[in-house]
């Protein structure tokens, strides 16, 4: 898979994460990625293990976003524009191998592909506070 596509994977998972249980997320890899083509085991490793690390490090990426985002806390935002929010910060704060330029902008091509209209521009307001 190419980074977008591995990407766009861990942002599906994630969006799950806001609709059952964070320790339920070994249970919900698996059931995604029976619903999913197959993975290969490096796809499938690097997925989950990025999934799981966001997850561990989600107090620290909302605190992040809350203290940017005037107006619009975590608690109001649309899951996906949050979701897509919080894996942007992630790989800005904690994955070296992704420039932040990279990570803003596939954060708000994800966005035209699942958010609203308005959620490229919101999800780019909101990143470019953070640099």
């Amino acid at each position: 898979m190419t980074r977008r596509e591995l990407r766009e994977q861990i942002f599906k998972l994630l969006f799950g994460v806001e609709f059952h249980d964070r320790q339920e997320l070994p249970e919900q890899i698996a059931v995604y990625e029976e619903t999913e083509e197959p993975w290969d085991t490096k796809d499938g490793a690097y997925i989950s293990g990025k999934c799981e690390d966001i997850v561990a490090h989600l107090a620290e990426i909302d605190e992040a976003i809350d203290a940017v985002a005037e107006g619009w806390k975590t608690g109001r935002m649309g899951k996906v524009d949050l979701t897509l929010i919080r894996l942007a910060v992630y790989e800005m704060k904690y994955d070296e191998d992704v420039p932040v330029g990279v990570a803003i902008n596939e954060a708000v091509e994800l966005a035209k592909k699942y958010g609203t209209d308005e959620s490229p521009a919101f999800i780019n307001g909101v990143l470019a506070k953070l640099v």
